[in-house]
């Protein structure tokens, strides 16, 4: 059943977006963290881990309970249903794509992507920022929801939002969070070591390079973190460019390898390249789950 609520939420997804009127549950997650550093905040490993393991029991409970009471109705097809849409929240698909296309005619908007500065940043360096958002929100965002709701159904799904939540908010390393984030910056790369992998693969197969299929993990491993270089790396071969590089955070220059070997001056057009992966992936993805089903 994890497998077609998984192929269903991901349609819905696609077709629909985030549709919710209310407020999304990741949003409620970040609310969680920012009331529980206000009031609880200690330069501290053990309190991080406090605030890490309570969120993710917190949204494990509550997804949970919805599978037992949505459990309890009598029509499979209306299980399924309801499991899918809400299922469905987890997956960023339609509103990543959205919102790197968007960045083609509104480069401003670059500043809601990442968290490099972006005042001063060149056209190129716009586009080169907007190809490694996608290259990476698309293991974050997409394939790791996707692969732990086929898993675990949504309570595994969840709980890995609630970890990647943890990570992009707490889980940096400078003097405010090296302690209290560990747990979650660790958490987070462990949850994200398979998809990022998975990620990095398709992206090499289904664009067809064998170069970036070869060599994504000489490049990617030169990241700091141990898998979101890898579908960068994957990405900047399989269009051929040259992304990552030396960057600006925080008013502070930080030395970053760099993923790929082609050119160093990114295009709008190379956007597009890298969107173009979308419509494989799509395609994959609906036809992989439908034969699983259709097998089992």
């Amino acid at each position: 059943m994890f497998i077609k609520i998984g192929l269903f939420a991901y349609l819905i997804d696609r077709f629909f977006g985030e549709f919710l009127s209310q407020k999304h549950p990741v949003v409620y997650m970040g609310e969680y963290i920012k009331w529980f550093e206000e009031n609880y905040y200690k330069d501290s490993v053990k309190r991080g881990a406090v605030l890490t393991f309570s969120l993710i029991a917190l949204v494990f409970l509550f997804s949970h309970s919805i599978t037992i009471y949505i459990d309890y109705m009598s029509n499979i097809y209306v299980q399924t249903l309801l499991f899918s849409i809400i299922a469905s929240t987890t997956i960023s698909s339609k509103m990543l794509y959205d919102s790197i296309k968007d960045i083609i005619d509104n480069p401003q908007n670059i500043k809601y992507l990442v968290s490099r500065d972006t005042k001063y940043l060149s056209p190129s360096e716009i586009n080169k920022a907007t190809i490694e958002s996608y290259a990476e929100n698309l293991s974050d965002g997409v394939i790791a929801p996707l692969f732990y709701l086929v898993l675990f159904g949504i309570d595994g799904a969840f709980v890995y939002k609630a970890i990647n939540t943890l990570d992009s908010m707490v889980g940096y390393r400078n003097k405010r969070y090296e302690k209290f984030g560990k747990v979650s910056a660790i958490l987070d790369d462990i949850a994200n070591y398979i998809p990022s992998r998975i990620t990095a693969v398709l992206i090499a197969i289904l664009m067809g390079s064998k170069k970036a299929l070869i060599h994504f993990y000489r490049y990617g491993r030169k990241h700091d973190s141990p898998n979101a270089g890898l579908p960068i790396s994957s990405m900047a071969l399989a269009i051929g460019v040259k992304l990552g590089g030396d960057t600006f955070y925080f008013g502070k220059l930080k030395k970053k390898a760099h993923f790929g070997d082609g050119r160093v001056e990114i295009k709008k057009d190379d956007i597009l390249k890298a969107l173009s992966f979308q419509i494989w992936l799509d395609g994959f993805v609906v036809l992989f789950l439908s034969i699983i089903i259709l097998l089992t």
